[in-house]
């Protein structure tokens, strides 16, 4: 755990999304010393931040924020948690939201993949150096293997290569990093709204599809895209997707190795176990 020797350099800004992800990264720095802080945007408050040190953040106002940012002697950052495309008021931007305007204009059309990857260059043209959130905590990508008690059976092997399949093709796409199969059929396919809406939509709609008694119930695999770049957006699960998965009534997860993060590791397997859900960190073909 921890991060790399040769990143620890600077001060680390931790540009915070919602979910679990960013509050692990701001503890894993706390705990290993890393000098570090929390970038708060106005339109995504966070509950747990008032034991580390933060400073707020407007969307429109990169240029004001890299200011900040290189006062705090931040040389690198780290993009965690989902962040949702927020409405831009023209009438706030400063210089640089400008120069990411026209940015985002060229790629926001394109997916998401084409997008981060355009704000990864526009950080660093500016002289940051954007790392990945495993870097910061290498736990998060779990060892290759089953790390349930429960494992898969043939026919859910066989739902997993199905579902590997359709989610690289959506993959070349930009579309998504997830799929649900079962018995052969796609359940659901992941898009803007993310698994756990998709998770929903199977729980809702699978009566009548995958219909053997006898036959596999489904399986969930999320892996990340072809040639996606690794340091942002890299998926996730954690105890929210076992449960989903659960209550989806499928048989297991499947994760791409050293592609797929899984937040709460303990807790996740733990509940993986009680719910007789298998978790499986399948390496890549």
């Amino acid at each position: 755990m921890g991060m790399r020797a040769d990143s620890k350099k600077g001060k680390l800004a931790i540009i915070c999304g919602t979910g679990d992800l960013p509050r692990l990264l701001a503890e894993e720095c706390r705990y290993t010393s890393q000098e570090y802080i929390v970038v708060e945007f106005e339109h995504i408050p966070l509950d747990w931040v008032k034991s580390h040190p933060v400073i707020g953040a407007v969307f429109e106002r990169p240029g004001q924020l890299f200011a900040r940012l290189k006062d705090f002697n931040c040389s690198m950052i780290v993009m965690a948690g989902a962040m949702v495309r927020a409405q831009i008021d023209i009438n706030r931007l400063d210089d640089k939201g400008h120069e990411l305007v026209e940015i985002l204009a060229k790629t926001s059309k394109a997916g998401d993949d084409r997008t981060l990857s355009s704000i990864i260059k526009f950080f660093v043209t500016n002289s940051f150096t954007i790392i990945g959130a495993h870097e910061v905590r290498s736990d998060l990508l779990p060892n290759a293997g089953v790390l349930t008690n429960i494992l898969p059976s043939e026919d859910d092997k066989y739902d997993v290569q199905r579902a590997t399949d359709i989610v690289e093709a959506m993959g070349r796409a930009d579309v998504g990093q997830a799929a649900v199969v079962a018995q052969g059929i796609c359940l659901g396919l992941e898009s803007i709204q993310g698994t756990d809406r998709m998770l929903a939509f199977v729980k809702n709609n699978r009566k009548g599809y995958a219909s053997d008694a006898n036959g596999s119930k489904g399986v969930l695999l999320k892996a990340p895209k072809p040639g996606q770049d690794l340091r942002v957006d890299l998926p996730t699960i954690g105890p929210d997707t076992v449960q989903n998965v659960f209550n989806a009534g499928l048989s297991g997860i499947v994760i791409e190795a050293d592609g797929v993060m899984v937040l709460n590791q303990q807790k996740t397997v733990s509940l993986a176990n009680d719910l007789g859900v298998f978790l499986w960190v399948r390496q890549k073909e």
